[in-house]
């Protein structure tokens, strides 16, 4: 099959286009022939190496995709050859007390497709058959193909760790990105005020299309101040944070006592400073957030086959050309997911 995948760790010139093997299916997995990937910065972290985890090498990236089963194992009994279906990326044991508990991510064989085993930049992907869900024509494979990592972080973000209420204020930081965009939409469907940040106009004029009450231009304007001023010197009850050193200390003042602020990422590197006075003296709670469990994400594609939430695709590039969809991304000019079609 056709794919892209690294032999080693390093810039953009480590990703190859060019055949791998076809993946072997055992008797609990559903062989997919992709029609669309998206991008995720994870992508960026794996081809780049993280200190301390074990990525096998050759590796085939990608978290997400969607497209058509190829076959099934002999256990599957829930998809069939032919059918539209869209791959999850996490996979768990589905057995132990976290999983049992709805608490996918923290399953001690938690992995995640594209990071510990081989993903969606290519032609075909393996995946346990609990990952393989069924897609109706509502939306396009390269839709379908930007919703799971995105859609399920920030509803556990914001849903289950930060616990949103209606009527509460939430910071979403980076409005542009896939994640921001997913949690402008579920923030918002909760009913909460959302105020975003972006480095553009023109990105905050599509936030607030997507309901955003209030957009801050961070090139232009200081983010904590802004949202002080927009929440009559309260601060906001929740903060999401994805980036880190370049928007913590912001994300910090920007809460009101009492505040949450809920982390899924270090896209700007992983080391923060914290003046732990400012945490216990105005009561703060942070709150580190993985992925999420598979009934949040059945919870989130419902929500998008009643059309209270919706992807955004920013632009698709062909695999052959993920080398210039990773410089893409690494430019941060993107309104929404980046997708690889097959």
């Amino acid at each position: 099959m056709k794919a892209v995948y690294i032999e080693k760790h390093g810039g953009i010139d480590t990703l190859i286009f060019g055949e791998r093997p076809d993946p072997q299916i055992s008797d609990n997995d559903v062989l997919v022939r992709l029609k669309a990937c998206a991008l995720n910065h994870l992508d960026i972290w794996v081809r780049q190496g993280l200190p301390g985890v074990p990525i096998p090498l050759p590796h085939i990236l990608g978290c997400e995709g969607a497209g058509v089963v190829e076959a099934v194992g002999k256990n599957v009994r829930h998809v069939k050859p032919g059918d539209p279906v869209l791959v999850a990326p996490g996979i768990s044991c589905g057995e132990c007390t976290y999983c049992v508990n709805g608490w996918d991510s923290a399953c001690p064989q938690y992995k995640l497709l594209g990071f510990q085993v081989d993903g969606c930049y290519a032609e075909l992907v393996k995946a346990p058959s609990r990952n393989v869900i069924l897609i109706s024509q509502k939306l396009s494979f390269e839709e379908w193909a930007s919703i799971p990592l995105v859609f399920i972080t920030a509803w556990h973000m914001l849903i289950t760790r930060a616990e949103l209420k209606p009527g509460e204020t939430v910071l979403v930081q980076a409005a542009g990105s896939g994640i921001g965009i997913a949690a402008i939409q579920i923030a918002k469907i909760t009913g909460a005020t959302v105020i975003t940040t972006a480095g553009s106009d023109e990105k905050l004029k599509k936030a607030k299309s997507l309901g955003a009450d209030h957009g801050i231009n961070y090139s232009k304007e200081n983010v904590p101040e802004r949202v002080h001023e927009l929440t009559n010197k309260k601060g906001a009850d929740v903060v999401f944070e994805h980036i880190g050193p370049d928007t913590w200390e912001g994300s910090i003042k920007s809460l009101a006592k009492l505040g949450r602020l809920v982390t899924c990422g270090a896209t700007s590197g992983p080391k923060v400073e914290l003046d732990l006075r400012f945490l216990f003296m105005r009561q703060f709670s942070i709150l580190g957030s993985y992925m999420g469990g598979r009934h949040e994400l059945d919870m989130v594609l419902g929500l998008v086959e009643a059309g209270k939430l919706k992807p955004v695709i920013d632009k698709t590039f062909p695999l052959k050309d993920a080398r210039a969809a990773h410089e893409h991304m690494l430019d941060r000019k993107n309104f929404g997911k980046i997708i690889l079609k097959i």
